[in-house]
């Protein structure tokens, strides 16, 4: 009989332990990158992973490093830059990234902009061209140039984070998170408006499960998600704080806190998918 403290300790260490009959993997210590830290969600992410024991380095990237004072005062963190609206930018920032590390094993993309005028569109007349390419920009092409670039460092990831499968021809590198929105979803439409941020959050699920099908193919698979962070207490949402019920304003810390969570328990079944912070899966 193994005692319940010994199994997770196992688990979480993943040794071998032939009597049990589970096959443990040995833990492998983590490099992420966190794409938008400077502020909100992506500071909070990058926070939360370098106190980690198991992670041993932050890759964080924002557009003026120079600036973000509190991303480069965190342990563990390597400031990039990245503008994720070049794609010369990007690329120069995974050349960064190599020249740092031989792999990542978690990459967050989390940039965003309800829209260029800070506030949605609550009808046609507010839409304009302008506004859909520069929200698209953001919300939509630069994750996906993101992942294009990052991939060979995705893929050569050691599967330090979520569930390893015992089949070793499914096990994976590395995940990827884009983080999402539940008013991007089809099926959980029903007021209407926010025409770019809607759009452009539809279009990166659409990347996300495309990019699953790509990255998990060979050998060396990445796990492709989207994560649904909740009505956060961020600068993205503030305009719309006095419309939220009491206790569903999230604060960075407890969505984040949720959302690793659902990073740590996934396995190659999940990728494609898309879960709101308190781990349901979400149909887009």
């Amino acid at each position: 009989m193994i005692l319940p403290w010994f199994h997770s300790l196992m688990l979480a260490f993943r040794f071998p332990f032939p009597d049990c009959g589970v096959t443990y993997l040995k833990k492998r210590m983590a490099t992420v990158l966190i794409q938008g830290a400077s502020r909100g969600l992506g500071l909070q992410f990058a926070r939360a992973l370098a106190a980690r024991d198991s992670v041993t380095t932050v890759l964080a990237t924002c557009r003026r490093p120079e600036q973000a004072e509190e991303l480069r005062s965190l342990p563990k963190v390597q400031v990039l830059p990245l503008d994720v609206t070049s794609e010369t930018s990007v690329a120069a920032a995974a050349q960064q990234a190599a020249a740092a590390t031989a792999g990542l094993d978690l990459l967050v993309n989390c940039s965003a902009i309800l829209h260029p005028s800070g506030r949605g569109e609550t009808s046609l007349r507010d839409v304009s061209l302008a506004g859909l390419q520069e929200t698209f920009n953001t919300n939509t092409f630069g994750p996906l140039l993101v992942a294009k670039h990052f991939a060979p460092l995705l893929q050569a990831g050691s599967g330090a984070l979520g569930v390893q499968s015992e089949d070793a021809k499914q096990r994976h590198a590395a995940v990827l998170v884009n983080m999402t929105a539940k008013v991007g979803s089809t099926t959980e439409n029903v007021l209407g408006g926010w025409y770019s941020y809607r759009m452009s959050k539809a279009a990166l699920n659409m990347a996300t499960k495309n990019l699953s099908i790509e990255l998990g193919r060979g050998r060396k698979k990445v796990l492709c998600v989207g994560l649904h962070p909740g009505t956060v207490d961020t600068d993205l949402s503030r305009p719309y704080h006095k419309n939220v019920p009491a206790g569903q304003l999230l604060s960075p810390e407890r969505s984040v806190s949720h959302l690793l969570a659902i990073v740590d328990r996934l396995t190659v079944a999940d990728s494609g998918r898309v879960f709101v912070w308190s781990g349901e899966p979400l149909a887009f």
